[in-house]
C-alpha cells in the first residue's frame, strides 16, 4: 500500500481535550445540537455547521458548509490550531474498559481505493456522501480519519510499540472515559522505517468512514479533472486521512435497524409473513431480545419482543443480509436500504430501551448479531455488499486532532501559528 506521513493542523496540547469532538456521524440532530450547545468551541461545531443555525434551516444550504470555513478559521486565528508542516506519521491510541488499540495515522493513495486495495464492504449513502464532499470543499480540509483495518503485522508492531517509548503529544480521557494517546512519529529515520514496513501490507479494508472516504475520492476526481495536465499525482488530494489498526485489535458492536412503520400489516399478518419467509418466530414476551446467535433476530413490535431465527442460515450470509433479504424489503418493503427514509440505524451499546422508544407504537425495530472481523475481510476480498451500517466500531476516534489540508488553493486557515518543534 501507499502509506505516507501527513502535514496537518492540530489544537494544542492544552486545548486538544476541549477542541476535539465524537465523530460527526454518531449523532442525530438533536444529539448533534446540544452537544454543541455544552461544548461551543469543539470541533463538531465545524464538522455539524448545522447547529450554528436555527432548526428549521435548510441544513445543506450553501451558508452551512461556508460556516463550517469560518469557524475553522476562527480556530486557526485565536491559535486553538496550530499548523505542523512537518510530514509525520502520528500513533492513536485509544484505551477503555480494559481493551486497548493502537494505530497508525496517515495519508493512504486514493488510486488505492479506487483500484480495491483498499477494500469496502458498504455502499454509500448518496446524501451524506455529498454532505461530506461539500465538507472537504468548503473548509479545503479532510478533518475525520477513515478507520481502516490490516491483517496483524508483527514487525509493524515492534515499530509501534518503539515509537510508544517517547513522550506523547495528546494523552487525555474523554466523557465517555476512553483515554486518547497520540505521539508525533517525526525523526526521519523513525517514518522512513514506518513507510517502507506499510509498503507489505498489501490490503487493508474500511473498518468506519465509507462516506468519508467516497467523499475524498469524489473531491480528487474533481481535482484531478480540473487540474488536467497540472496534476502529478502527489498532491494532497491524492490521498486521504487514515487511522490504520491492526484487525485482531478492533472490537465490532451490533448496528440494529428500526424501521418507521410495519407497511400497514397487523401482527397477526406479520408474524405470518415472517413465517412464510422461512423465518421462526416465538411468542411475545416483554424481556428485550438481543440477538446472540448466527441467524437470530429480536424483533420489538406492536409493544413486545420475540426471538426470531433463521432456521437455514449456513454462515455464508452475514445477518445484515438474511434481515434484508428476507424481511427489511420483501415484508417491510423497503427496497433501497440506502435510501428509504422509513429505514433507520442504532449502532454500539444502546439500549433496548432506546430501540423501543425509536420504533414506538407503529414501528418495529430489529436487534443485530455483531459482524466479525474475519467476516467483514472475507466480504470485502470476495466483492460482497453488505448493506449499510452493517457494523459499529467502538471505541470511537476522536475528530479535530489532526486536521489535513487538501485544497493548495489560498486560504485563511494558512495563518495558522507554525508549530516550532521538528523533535
Amino acid at each position: 500500500m501507499h502509506v505516507e506521513p501527513i502535514t496537518c493542523y492540530r489544537p494544542r496540547p492544552e486545548a486538544a481535550p476541549e477542541f476535539a469532538s465524537p465523530p460527526y456521524d454518531v449523532f442525530d440532530e438533536h444529539e448533534a445540537r446540544d452537544y454543541v450547545a455544552r461544548h461551543p468551541r469543539s470541533f463538531l461545531a465545524i464538522d455539524r455547521p448545522e447547529t450554528s443555525f436555527p432548526a428549521d434551516h435548510d441544513p445543506h444550504a450553501d451558508d452551512v458548509y461556508e460556516r463550517a470555513h469560518e469557524l475553522l478559521a476562527a480556530r486557526v486565528t485565536d491559535g486553538t490550531l496550530l499548523r505542523d508542516g512537518t510530514r509525520c506519521y502520528y500513533l492513536y491510541r485509544l484505551r477503555s474498559q480494559g481493551h486497548e488499540q493502537t494505530g497508525i495515522v496517515a495519508a493512504c493513495s486514493v488510486d488505492d481505493y479506487n483500484n480495491g486495495i483498499v477494500g469496502r464492504h458498504e455502499l454509500t449513502r448518496e446524501d451524506k456522501e455529498t454532505d461530506r464532499v461539500r465538507h472537504i470543499e468548503a473548509t479545503g480540509c479532510q478533518t475525520s480519519p477513515v478507520l481502516l483495518a490490516y491483517r496483524d503485522n508483527p514487525v509493524l508492531e515492534v515499530l509501534i510499540e518503539a515509537a510508544k517509548a517517547a513522550e506523547p503529544l495528546y494523552d487525555f480521557s474523554d466523557e465517555r472515559g476512553v483515554r486518547h494517546t497520540i505521539w508525533r512519529v517525526a525523526r526521519p529515520a523513525a517514518v522512513e522505517s514506518l513507510r517502507m514496513m506499510l509498503e507489505h501490507v498489501d490490503r487493508a479494508y474500511i473498518a468506519d468512514g465509507h462516506h468519508r472516504a467516497a467523499a475524498a475520492a469524489h473531491v480528487c476526481r474533481d481535482m484531478r479533472t480540473g487540474e488536467k495536465d497540472h496534476c502529478s499525482g502527489n498532491e494532497a488530494y491524492n490521498y486521504l486521512l487514515c487511522a490504520l489498526f491492526p484487525a485482531s485489535q478492533l472490537t465490532i458492536l451490533p448496528y440494529h435497524r428500526v424501521v418507521a412503520d410495519v407497511a400497514g400489516l397487523s401482527e397477526d399478518k406479520l408474524v405470518a409473513a415472517l413465517a412464510d419467509a422461512g423465518i421462526a418466530v416465538g411468542e411475545r414476551q416483554d424481556e428485550p431480545v438481543l440477538a446472540s446467535g448466527p441467524g437470530e433476530f429480536g424483533m420489538y413490535a406492536f409493544g413486545a419482543w420475540r426471538r426470531l431465527w433463521v432456521s437455514d442460515a449456513d454462515g455464508s450470509t452475514s445477518e445484515a443480509e438474511l434481515l434484508q433479504e428476507r424481511v427489511l424489503g420483501p415484508i417491510l418493503g423497503i427496497m433501497d436500504a440506502r435510501g428509504d427514509a422509513r429505514l433507520s440505524f442504532v449502532g454500539g451499546s444502546s439500549s433496548p430501551k432506546e430501540l423501543e422508544h425509536r420504533a414506538g407504537e407503529k414501528g418495529v425495530a430489529f436487534t443485530m448479531c455483531a459482524l466479525t472481523m474475519g467476516d467483514l475481510m472475507r466480504a470485502a476480498d470476495e466483492g460482497r455488499t453488505l448493506p449499510p451500517k452493517s457494523t459499529w466500531f467502538e471505541p470511537k476516534l476522536l475528530s479535530g486532532l489532526l486536521i489535513r489540508r487538501v485544497n493548495h488553493r489560498e486560504s485563511v486557515i494558512d495563518g495558522a501559528l507554525p508549530h516550532r518543534s521538528d523533535s
